[in-house]
């Protein structure tokens, strides 16, 4: 067994390495750059996390979500490896005391949200800081051509400028082409890089689209035939709760999550889930990232998400441990009508950014010339009220802006409570002799939080609250007079959305904006909505063969299990009534690529129908291939 495979045992416990992880790895330990494509749930992280381990230094992870990020220091941790994390929600004192942890002591892993990049703090540590590895989590955040464009990830490019000969691994679940060869290009890969791509087959996976059916009577009947854990994913928070009263109503277990929600109430119904105790989660997309459930057995999409590449993370959910899964997606022609209309509210007008921009700067009182690096609690909907916009103008606006590189705003930060002791341990075994009943909370804290003597350690009331016995309440009461006492320095945690300036306030006159750069993403994104909605309505093509060739993955194979290919075995295509047809198709596609509608003409078809099972036969048979645009050929 080799040093990487005792690795995978000694920290992560399994035997043998998942497709494409050791390739993946060993490219990165011959210090090449790396992108990996590997699905949602297909064990991504320990393509960074295990190389770093074998290397001397500390590999930087720029992560997009702190919840992912904190997720992932949390998974490290318990397995005894050391890590730290940096986000946008840190006051300036607590990044410099972890970027001083992260020089001189053991840790392996600093993860960090990639607006701290530009930072001038961050700046003056980099050399110091020596990195072994550069990992890009999310990768596809990179490319503004891309469904997830996040300005800040452009910054990454100053790491690979001062460490050109550090590798990077850039890793995402889902690419298409032409954001695969703009990740290389915007972290200046070298030419020997290796680019890795698994299959976006999901053979045990069962995609279905259903429109123009009463949704909620559908959902209830894929969750009565269902009895393992499923996932309904919905456009609004109210729909969560809506759906999942109802479905309580009809004695389905259920729960609804959403980011509105307090972190300990997202993490108790999460937790709920995760353990099998409500079995169905009806949830906003907030709902998933960095969650590994195997047996999630149903997946439905109760509104059309915005993209496939959103679409495919989503339902990719479900069916992990390798059991016959659903991915129903059920759609009406209210939801195609959304989608249309989501071009325009999704890019505003020029003037309505530039008013946006300036009633945003008046809510912060911030003057023109300064405000960089200010970071302000916002109220989305009492600054739509005060400024007379509404509330969907207010986020898509925002939204425009921080995809200019001009603020950074967070939907839900929670910021966990820290503490740090401000005694030394002498004047601390006195404290604990005058005051006896403080002695088990503060052993607690010394032996769950490691160097808690010398930085802001993170910390959790409801695991000191097991570890000692004590209530909830009682912990944070006690933390308090600690904290009164001086003791220790204890901050309380918080939770609000932020906005965070990147760039100082510009003149009124010098209103700075790409707005050519906008008008890219907004047909950009018109051309994901039209991929989104023909993948819904056509009717001839394996569901898993679209996604495939979307992503780029040409050899993927009909899956025979989705409902089109399902459809298609139950026509009895093969019979004498289609033998015409399918000769006459055939003959067709022999000269050149034809559209439904001009094989339809060129055939005098009276019978849509007939032909529509047709191609849905010579495409199950591979006899014919559709390009993804509209158009049917000959397979060569």
């Amino acid at each position: 067994m080799d040093q990487s495979q005792q690795l995978l045992k000694k920290y992560w416990g399994h035997e043998n390495f998942r497709p494409l992880q050791k390739e993946i790895i060993g490219e990165v330990l011959k210090g090449n750059d790396v992108l990996a494509l590997l699905p949602t749930g297909g064990g991504k992280s320990i393509c960074f996390q295990l190389p770093a381990m074998m290397l001397d230094g500390i590999c930087l992870v720029v992560s997009p979500l702190i919840a992912l990020m904190k997720d992932q220091i949390e998974a490290l941790t318990s397995k005894g490896i050391p890590a730290l994390y940096i986000h946008s929600a840190m006051s300036y004192s607590e990044v410099n005391t972890t970027l001083q942890n992260a020089i001189n002591g053991n840790f392996k892993f600093l993860y960090l949200s990639p607006e701290r990049l530009e930072t001038s703090l961050f700046k003056s540590y980099l050399n110091a800081l020596k990195p072994s590895l550069i990992a890009v989590d999310e990768a596809h955040c990179i490319s503004q051509w891309g469904y997830d464009f996040r300005p800040s990830y452009t910054n990454i490019s100053s790491l690979r400028e001062g460490f050109p000969k550090v590798p990077i691994i850039a890793l995402t679940a889902s690419a298409t082409l032409e954001v695969q060869q703009d990740i290389c290009k915007q972290l200046s890969f070298h030419k020997n890089h290796a680019v890795f791509q698994q299959s976006f087959s999901r053979p045990n996976l069962s995609y279905e689209a259903i429109g123009n059916a009463t949704k909620i009577n559908k959902l209830l009947e894929w969750l009565k035939k269902e009895n393992g854990s499923a996932l309904v994913y919905c456009k609004s928070r109210k729909l969560t709760q809506q759906i999942a009263d109802q479905l309580k109503l009809q004695k389905i277990n259920a729960d609804y999550y959403h980011a509105g929600l307090s972190n300990a109430e997202r993490q108790k119904k999460q937790e709920s889930w995760i353990n099998d105790q409500t079995q169905v989660m009806v949830c906003t997309n907030a709902f998933g990232m960095g969650i590994d459930k195997s047996n999630v057995r149903l997946v439905v999409h109760f509104n059309c998400p915005e993209s496939l590449e959103n679409y495919y993370q989503e339902a990719g959910r479900a069916g992990r441990d390798g059991q016959f899964a659903k991915a129903v997606l059920l759609f009406d022609q209210s939801d195609l009508n959304d989608l249309n209309a989501l071009v325009d509210l999704k890019y505003p007008q020029p003037e309505k950014i530039k008013k946006l921009y300036q009633g945003l700067m008046n809510h912060f009182q911030v003057p023109a010339g300064i405000g960089e690096g200010k970071l302000f609690d916002f109220d989305t909907l009492a600054f739509a009220k005060h400024f007379s916009f509404n509330t969907l103008e207010v986020t898509y606006g925002i939204q425009a802006l921080s995809q200019d590189g001009l603020l950074y705003y967070s939907e839900s930060v929670f910021k966990p409570s820290t503490v740090v002791f401000t005694t030394d341990k002498k004047s601390l075994f006195d404290f604990i002799h005058v005051h006896p009943e403080m002695e088990d909370i503060i052993n607690t804290l010394l032996r769950t939080y490691g160097g808690i003597f010398d930085y802001q350690s993170a910390i959790s009331e409801s695991k000191l609250s097991k570890s000692t016995g004590f209530p909830f309440t009682e912990i944070k009461q006690q933390l308090q007079t600690l904290h009164q006492q001086r003791v220790i320095d204890f901050k309380e945690q918080s939770e609000k959305p932020t906005v965070l300036l990147l760039k100082n306030r510009m003149y009124a006159d010098d209103f700075a904006f790409d707005f050519a750069a906008l008008r890219e993403r907004k047909k950009k994104f018109k051309e994901r909505l039209e991929t989104m909605i023909q993948y819904l309505q056509q009717t001839a093509l394996c569901r898993s063969v679209f996604i495939g060739r979307h992503f780029n993955d040409l050899d993927i194979s009909p899956c025979g299990i989705c409902d089109n290919c399902t459809n298609q075995k139950n026509t009895g295509a093969h019979n004498e009534p289609f033998k015409s047809t399918t000769e006459q198709v055939l003959h067709l596609l022999k000269n050149k690529p034809y559209t439904y509608d001009e094989m339809e003409k060129e055939l005098q078809v009276n019978d849509g129908e007939q032909l529509k099972i047709t191609l849905r036969f010579l495409l199950a048979e591979q006899k014919i291939i559709h390009d993804g645009k509209g158009k049917f050929e000959q397979k060569k």
